[in-house]
């Protein structure tokens, strides 16, 4: 998008002219895209995101019936549509500008999708009528979609001219119809967000839990001191039932305050917390809004652990003897039941908090492991940059020009070493795969020619393993002389060469990417040493290098990789100068370091390790304060039986074992039962086991650092009391009640 003399690329859809008018959308200034609007005949008009708006014309007013360019052709502001709306696909990803379909094919050009019979690309809305299902939506539906499928099919073997050509559909095979709910618009990414979401939904879950059973834990304390109190109210005809319905009261009061300080809290995190996961991805916007959903969410589950946690308590604290509790020195009442309760509480909270822990370290474990991955390329002092020349009409020789110039200009840049570029850069997530087919490749029962396996494939300037710095194995590199006259060419890497040349010379062998071309088009010209190709978790792909110059209908978009003398960072404006002198319509795309290229590609895994080591910590803190809380208790209901020990000849050295031993017994048992809980969920939960990179979910060092760092905490936890109790004087211990 060109506006103001200065081009960038934008993100942007075609859409017909009810789109705006059939979702109830107005615009917040402006119009919207109308009927009137949606054909070649009518002028070209655009309409702007707020977002868009706001950020690339600093939400100017006067903007509507201004011009810019889309792909070199002129179109009109018509009006920018009203905040909050993201549109209805790709749901959080903001498309920018919004054009009507008619012009999808003069903006696109020779990449339009409205003229290719072989694609599926459009996304269709509507809404059903009063009293209509999906189901009969779908049944009306299934027929015209059938029919559609036969034309498609016609058109691409009438389009292949006998090449490529299409064989007959197994009834198993032939596409349905689907119809899906569009309350909440489309978003392909669903599915990649929802398996560690709901993780992280289990860990979160699991802190509440150890949250929750330290207020119990608070609570059986409390209904203790409050023993005689309930006692009294009973003996004067309270009911027990009345006495329960009052300590429920407190604790679902509790949790509701609780709730509301949780909810003020996400208030306050939740854009900081969206800010740093960068794992959603550039250019997707979300919006956690606290909406009526979220909050009775909130309430709901405010007062059910408030119910669930305090029915114990509160159970616990009304079965009392009257006798004995309405007498001043009884203090033991109940006393081992509560005490029971109260430790079976501890050893859960140890035991969830060991869990949590394990994963939180399996996590780190994997990005640490994925961290110290040998690429199998120097990653320092390279810079890398997106163009798309293909948008504003460059194609065959003048692309190739374009690039021959940009290169030059790029190379004469202070500080530069080398220049090259790429279809796909490396570590990127994108991939560009084909079949191979190897000399001799047979004929299936269907009569197409069976491939051999997959391979992956760069197509490269001559010089990309050198300013990689991927080294040559054996054969020679590409080079300028490898263009469209001469014969093809390749260099491929190990992983390429063994699985399908195992145990011979690949340099001089044959193959082929296209069934349809004599197999052994291809020449092996060179042997490059293996590197990762689109993650760093991902095998070594079998991976062919081939020339640009041979391959440049498919190079439209490219990567450049400038690798400098110094920090990459600082030759940017130089950079982006040197492309403005070539061609000042081409605008310079997703600038950043091959160091950070490769980062985002651990987003999900930082963010990971982040976010579950967070929650451990907590949940080892809450479990360590719980601990510590009992112990303190214990200590003081026990203030007369330690000075009778005390008095009976025991020192100090003897109490402080005496609860040591009473909390690091707890400790162990519940770090006993969190390890055998946390080998079972990891051993089982294969989608955790799919998200770890050199380390099993059952890795043993990892379950033992975590479990002795645990049992180091807690005996800290339980120092403090223990010291406490030996501070205690006989004399006063014995006059205790």
């Amino acid at each position: 998008v060109n506006a103001g003399g200065q081009a960038e690329v934008a993100s942007g859809q075609a859409v017909s002219g009810n789109y705006y008018t059939a979702l109830g959308v107005q615009p917040f200034i402006g119009r919207t895209i109308t009927d009137d609007d949606d054909n070649a005949g009518s002028s070209p008009v655009a309409v702007l995101s707020h977002r868009y708006w706001q950020r690339r014309f600093s939400g100017d007013p006067t903007i509507v019936g201004t011009q810019i360019n889309v792909n070199n052709i002129a179109f009109t502001i018509a009006g920018v549509t009203p905040p909050g709306f993201e549109g209805t696909m790709q749901v959080g990803s903001s498309q920018d500008v919004s054009i009507p379909i008619a012009w999808e094919p003069q903006v696109s050009a020779e990449r339009s999708r409205m003229r290719g019979t072989g694609t599926w690309w459009l996304r269709i809305m509507g809404r059903l009528k009063p009293g209509a299902s999906a189901e009969q939506a779908q049944a009306a539906l299934e027929g015209t979609f059938q029919q559609t499928v036969l034309e498609h099919r016609a058109a691409r073997q009438a389009q292949s001219q006998g090449q490529n050509a299409l064989p007959p559909l197994d009834p198993n095979d032939y596409p349905r119809l689907a119809l899906d709910t569009g309350s909440q618009g489309e978003m392909n990414s669903r599915q990649y967000y929802k398996r560690p979401l709901h993780i992280l939904l289990g860990v979160v879950g699991l802190v509440l839990l150890i949250a929750c059973a330290n207020v119990a834990n608070l609570l059986l304390t409390r209904a203790a001191s409050r023993q005689k109190e309930i006692a009294v109210r009973l003996a004067v005809g309270a009911s027990r039932w009345r006495l329960i319905r009052q300590l429920l009261t407190e604790s679902v009061l509790l949790a509701a305050m609780g709730g509301a300080f949780g909810i003020l809290f996400a208030l306050w995190i939740k854009d900081g917390l969206i800010a740093a996961s960068d794992w959603i991805g550039k250019g997707t916007s979300l919006d956690p809004r606290l909406n009526p959903r979220v909050l009775s969410f909130t309430l709901g589950l405010s007062l059910l652990t408030g119910i669930l946690f305090g029915i114990a308590p509160a159970l616990r604290a009304t079965r009392v003897d009257l006798t004995p509790a309405l007498k001043d020195s009884a203090r033991g009442s109940g006393t081992a039941s509560r005490s029971l309760l109260s430790r079976s509480l501890i050893v859960a909270q140890v035991a969830l908090s060991l869990l949590l822990l394990i994963g939180a370290g399996l996590f780190l474990r994997t990005l640490l492991n994925l961290q110290s991955v040998e690429p199998g390329f120097n990653t320092r002092n390279l810079l890398l940059f997106s163009v798309d020349p293909s948008l504003i009409g460059y194609k065959d020789e003048r692309l190739a020009n374009l690039y021959h110039q940009m290169f030059e200009r790029i190379e004469a840049v202070p500080g530069v070493r080398f220049v090259t570029f790429s279809r796909t850069p490396l570590l990127s997530r994108g991939t560009s795969d084909r079949s191979v087919y190897l000399p001799g490749a047979s004929v299936g029962e269907d009569g197409k020619v069976k491939s051999d396996g997959p391979g992956y494939l760069h197509q490269v300037r001559e010089n990309f393993l050198d300013a990689m710095e991927i080294p040559l194995l054996a054969g020679r590199s590409l080079t300028a002389g490898d263009d469209a006259r001469a014969p093809k060419v390749a260099v491929v890497n190990q992983t390429f060469a063994e699985r399908y040349f195992p145990d011979e010379d690949p340099i001089g062998k044959r193959f082929s990417f296209d069934s349809n071309t004599k197999p052994g088009l291809v020449e092996i010209i060179g042997l490059a040493r293996d590197t990762k190709y689109a993650r760093q978790r991902d095998e070594v792909p079998p991976t062919a290098y081939l020339p640009w110059l041979q391959e440049l209908s498919s190079l439209g978009t490219v990567t450049f990789e400038v690798r400098t003398t110094g920090e990459p960072n600082k030759s940017v404006e130089a950079i982006r100068s040197a492309v403005r002198e070539v061609e000042s319509n081409l605008p310079v795309n997703n600038i950043r370091t091959q160091i950070e290229q490769a980062d985002e590609t651990l987003a999900m895994e930082r963010l990971f390790a982040k976010l579950v080591g967070l929650f451990g910590l907590l949940a080892q803190q809450l479990a360590a304060i719980g601990l510590y809380g009992v112990l303190a208790w214990s200590v003081s209901q026990r203030t007369h039986e330690i000075g009778i020990r005390m008095a009976l000849g025991a020192n100090q050295k003897d109490i402080s074992k005496m609860i040591l031993r009473q909390g690091m017994t707890l400790t162990f048992v519940g770090v006993a039962l969190g390890l055998v809980g946390a080998y079972v969920l990891t051993k089982y939960l294969t989608s955790l086991t799919d998200m770890l990179y050199g380390v099993t979910a059952t890795d043993p060092l990892t379950f033992g650092a975590i479990a002795g760092f645990l049992a180091l905490v807690a005996l800290v936890a339980c120092y403090i009391p223990a010291r406490r109790a030996t501070k205690v004087d006989p004399m006063v211990a014995l006059r205790y009640e």
